[in-house]
């Protein structure tokens, strides 16, 4: 049993759907406009594109994105973190907030505030959606145990049809069995 599906056993499963995760971006931008005022946000590639953009677009600021690895090697074994690309050009001397969609050890985190940081960020702050684990992120709209199923994350086109993802297709099995 893969660790996603360990956690799923144990805490459950939170399936967002697109209204969820609208409001629980739309309250993570409001935190950050109260304590932070980022001159660009950058999201992590893949699951901090999405969140990283909307709360750009309600902070009405400049966004990219930075593309870390995130592959298992196995159900159980997951790969060391790294950064596959260039930091996003224009950070020299500015205020970066870092985006991410779950949070759970900080690995990727880390690895992607010391990237920025390296590139010249003037500051580095942090806003995840979900925090799932230890990891404390500078902002974030909801801590939770359960396993996160993000919208964009439920279904994959194999052929020409959409599918369950593989990923999370035995855990949400699991959760409905409940």
């Amino acid at each position: 049993m893969s660790s996603r599906q360990n956690a799923a056993a144990s805490q459950g499963v939170l399936e967002v759907e697109w209204p969820m995760f609208g409001e629980l971006a739309r309250a993570l931008a409001l935190k950050v406009a109260r304590e932070f005022n980022p001159e660009i946000v950058v999201g992590i590639a893949n699951a901090g594109a999405i969140p990283g953009a909307v709360i750009a677009a309600i902070l009405d600021r400049e966004f990219h994105s930075i593309l870390i690895s995130r592959r298992y090697r196995s159900d159980s074994e997951r790969d060391t973190p790294a950064v596959l690309g260039a930091v996003p050009l224009g950070i020299r001397d500015r205020r970066i907030l870092l985006v991410d969609g779950t949070c759970e050890s900080g690995d990727t985190m880390r690895l992607a505030i010391a990237s920025l940081v390296n590139g010249g960020a003037e500051e580095v702050r942090t806003a995840v959606v979900f925090r799932t684990g230890p990891y404390e992120a500078d902002f974030h709209a909801l801590a939770t145990e359960s396993m996160i199923v993000l919208p964009w994350d439920r279904e994959v086109l194999l052929g020409d049809q959409l599918v369950p993802n593989p990923l999370y297709s035995s855990a949400l099995r699991s959760s409905d069995e409940r």
